[in-house]
């Protein structure tokens, strides 16, 4: 369908003022439509909302793809609604542990998804380092409320991660390193911390 027959249906059966060029601007990933938009869009192309988004990768576009409006998923969650919006606008996610695993339940978020999704890349990478360099223990909390992740197999990962670590270390001062290579395969192991998490964690 061309652009100006989409925007012609969106405003007939809509009533949305959509131009051509901004059908044009969607399809080439220069803009994104709001939820009304991307609602009336769907219906014009005869498909659902989750279609026209390929890989959702924010809270806002998970939602949509849901067809969910933002008071409904603030409620299902527990979280005051304009409270909600603010981090979905903001792209930092502030809820609690509880509010968390319910957001990914209602969205079907796996924790990669979720993580990408809430903001929380570098706040996780930060957890992880800590875990390894010194006593995993205390940052098992900080990571679960990152993550809806089983506390054991959370616990058994971080305690791994802090050992892999470690041993690294180890082998530094056992071949006599003053800080050269040794130093630097700490570096390595430290700066890819998250994706050692993720192939430990098989998520």
């Amino acid at each position: 369908m061309a652009p100006g027959h989409v925007a012609y249906g969106m405003r007939a059966q809509y009533g949305l003022n959509v131009s051509p060029d901004t059908v044009v601007a969607w399809e080439r990933g220069h803009a994104r439509p709001d939820t009304r938009e991307l609602t009336a869009l769907a219906g014009v192309l005869w498909c659902s909302p989750g279609e026209l988004l390929s890989a959702a990768t924010t809270l806002r576009e998970h939602r949509m793809a849901r067809g969910m409006a933002p008071d409904d998923l603030a409620r299902r969650i527990g979280v005051d609604a304009k409270a909600y919006l603010k981090m979905e606008e903001s792209g930092r996610w502030r809820g609690n542990e509880r509010q968390t695993a319910a957001l990914a339940q209602v969205l079907g978020l796996g924790p990669r998804e979720l993580l990408n999704a809430t903001g929380k890349d570098a706040d996780l990478a930060e957890v992880l380092r800590d875990a390894a360099t010194t006593r995993w223990q205390a940052y098992v909390r900080p990571a679960a409320k990152l993550l809806p992740m089983r506390r054991d197999h959370l616990e058994d990962v971080l305690q791994q991660l802090h050992a892999d670590y470690q041993a690294r270390m180890v082998a530094t001062y056992s071949w006599g390193d003053s800080g050269g290579s040794g130093g630097e395969a700490g570096r390595e192991f430290l700066d890819r911390i998250v994706d050692h998490f993720w192939a430990l964690a098989r998520l």
